[in-house]
């Protein structure tokens, strides 16, 4: 298990694409450079859109962990 402190938690678990990718965009809009976001999803789609996404925005995904169905990923704001 990956022992990342994160600065903010978004729990996007039950919601389908492309909500969580929203929901995360709107995350880091409050965090700043070098912050991290810990994102709890339950949708599959949301691990390649999720890696899409931090690297059109530059973003760091840090690790991403999955556990009982539950994907979890931590990215540190550029």
């Amino acid at each position: 298990m990956m022992n990342v402190q994160a600065n903010k938690v978004l729990d996007a678990k039950g919601l389908s694409c492309p909500m969580p990718i929203v929901r995360a965009k709107k995350a880091m809009d409050e965090l700043k450079s070098g912050q991290i976001l810990e994102i709890h999803a339950t949708d599959q789609g949301t691990k390649n859109d999720l890696k899409a996404w931090v690297k059109s925005v530059g973003h760091e995904l840090i690790a991403d962990t999955e556990e009982n169905g539950i994907l979890k990923f931590w990215i540190k704001k550029a």
